[in-house]
């Protein structure tokens, strides 16, 4: 490697980090190397300064096969990007990617692991600019956007090169393999194991959390020696177009060809993601996004390791509660944040029609939907308040999903639009609430279908029982990213665990305070099981990245 990134440089930089790393991957513990506080972060107006230099120009990457030029972003605040970014020639592109990835392979699993904590550290030295890019092509409002897009992104990144790196080194290098032939001189063999990439790793962007969820994916793939080639979400290019310039620099810096990384930004309508997922280079395909396309990947991508994130119908039991008060609140602020647009905010409410006991008395089911409506109307009754928990509507589908919601059943929580002091185009908008019976086919249409955006369902079951029952038939048919409970009782809390045990969905009991049903940590959480229609993979685990890469004996004599 050149001097300016040498192995010694990389080890003393990063070597302690990913052995912190690997102790939090085993101990559970809470643990990241990135704060999430933007004053931890020096250079504030320097990082929005440089997002406004981006703006109306284009984005320069030296990557081969750039046939034209791309864009369209405008961001759910109001204001248009005006970047444009390079569109690719597979047919050009792809093979330089391909060429890229022996020398990459033969750098072995610390060197590349050392190389992708680099990456993750000059990203983490910009993150008030991605902090902007993200929340303006998201939605999110800066501190969330700050957080998730920024550290908790990051987190997640260097969590799949922990767990990728971990993998890789379970088979040792060498080992030596003597055989007794009893009075005859034993058999004796020299055996080398490399860890060999599939070869191109294709990630497809979400438009809700594009590092958040493109981290995982690029990151695995990247660490266990295969190419990455980016292909954002139209709407949220930018900021993984930031992201992949960072690591063509440190790759080139490090020695590596640096179209190891690429982008492939497509051209408005063009579908280029379905064109690029069944070509025959791509190996490995990460997607985020919506069930029908999700689907189409695994069915058809059958060349590729395919690893989706999909949709679920995210619900929460209420059987009872010993905090009434932090019950709603919790559930208020879930319900809230980010306007309903992640892929774990809960949808539908069983709530037992006769009723639960709390400590403030019993409670009829017609109380618990008005106090649960009053607690979210008292979180956002500030406009600027409710302006930095909601964000923007990300998209037009969101808007017109809430705006039919009143149509659905009888209107708990009416939406209200909120004004943005600094940003008069967004739309921002409180939840809706809707009151259902889930006796009724009719009602059942509706809260077995994802409804993603700021619209939840209170559904009346006629006994927590039922409402175990139906929990376990929704997370069987339609998937769920995250399930929640509200119970005294030891039995109840059994059988909501059984049911999650049986049909592999991640439960959170009696969340009250400042931990919500809807957030994840890295190195300790699992984002999704892998094990019901929502997703496919967990972020993260030994799964997410075994099957990128397989490993390869010589054997010699010795």
């Amino acid at each position: 490697m050149p001097a300016d990134l040498s192995t010694a440089l990389l080890t003393e930089r990063h070597r302690g980090t990913l052995d912190k790393a690997l102790e939090a991957i085993s101990t559970r513990a809470y643990w990241t190397p990135y704060p999430e506080h933007p004053k931890a972060y020096a250079d504030a107006e320097a990082g929005k300064a440089a997002f406004d230099a981006l703006l109306g120009h284009r984005f320069a990457l030296d990557q081969p096969g750039i046939d034209a030029w791309t864009g369209g972003e405008r961001s759910p605040y109001g204001i248009e990007l005006g970047i444009e970014y390079p569109h690719p020639d597979p047919d050009v592109l792809l093979p330089a990617m391909r060429a890229a990835v022996p020398a990459w392979r033969d750098a072995g699993p610390e060197v590349r692991a050392l190389v992708c904590l680099e990456i993750l550290s000059r990203i983490n030295a910009r993150t008030h600019e991605f902090a902007h890019a993200v929340m303006h092509t998201s939605g999110q409002a800066f501190t969330m956007a700050f957080q998730a897009g920024g550290p908790h992104a990051q987190d997640r990144g260097l969590e799949a090169v922990t767990y990728a790196y971990a993998e890789q080194i379970r088979t040792p290098q060498d080992a030596a393999w003597v055989k007794p032939q009893g009075k005859r001189d034993p058999i004796a063999l020299r055996k080398s194991f490399t860890a060999v990439p599939r070869g191109i790793g294709l990630v497809i962007g979400c438009n809700t959390f594009p590092t958040w969820n493109g981290y995982p994916g690029l990151f695995a793939s990247l660490a266990t020696g295969n190419a990455v080639l980016v292909k954002p979400h139209p709407r949220a290019v930018l900021p993984l177009a930031l992201t992949v310039s960072v690591a063509r620099e440190v790759l080139a810096e490090a020695g590596f060809p640096p179209d190891l990384v690429s982008l492939a930004a497509d051209r408005p309508g063009e579908g280029l993601a379905k064109t690029l997922a069944v070509r025959p280079e791509i190996r490995i395909v990460d997607y985020t996004g919506s069930t029908a396309f999700g689907d189409w990947l695994e069915a058809n991508a059958r060349q590729a390791q395919v690893y989706t994130e999909k949709a679920g119908v995210n619900t929460v039991v209420v059987d009872s509660t010993d905090d009434y008060r932090g019950m709603l609140a919790n559930l208020a602020f879930s319900l809230s944040l980010y306007s309903g647009q992640m892929c774990t905010t809960p949808q539908n409410l069983l709530i037992p029609r006769d009723g639960i006991s709390t400590d403030a008395g019993p409670k009829s089911y017609d109380e618990v939907v008005a106090d649960l409506a009053a607690a979210v109307d008292g979180l956002l009754g500030d406009d600027t308040r409710a302006n930095a928990l909601l964000g923007a509507l990300v998209n037009p589908e969101v808007k017109a999903r809430l705006d039919a919601s009143p149509r659905i059943g009888d209107v708990a929580l009416a939406s209200r639009t909120i004004a943005h002091p600094d940003f008069p185009d967004a739309v921002v908008r409180t939840p809706a609430m809707i009151k259902l019976d889930g006796a009724k086919p009719d009602a059942e249409a509706a809260f077995m279908s994802e409804c993603f955006g700021p619209v939840s369902f209170a559904v009346a079951v006629d006994s927590t029982g039922d409402a175990v029952e139906l929990l376990r038939r929704t997370i069987r048919e339609k998937g769920a990213m995250t399930v929640g409970g509200y119970t005294t009782s030891p039995e109840v809390e059994r059988q909501l665990e059984e049911v999650c045990w049986e049909e592999c969905a991640q439960l959170s009991l009696n969340l009250t305070g400042g931990v919500y049903v809807n957030q994840t940590a890295a190195f300790s959480d699992f984002h999704g099981s892998g094990g019901n229609p929502a997703a496919n993979a967990a972020l993260c685990d030994g799964a997410f990245v075994a099957n990128r890469f397989r490993t390869v004996e010589v054997r010699r004599p010795a």
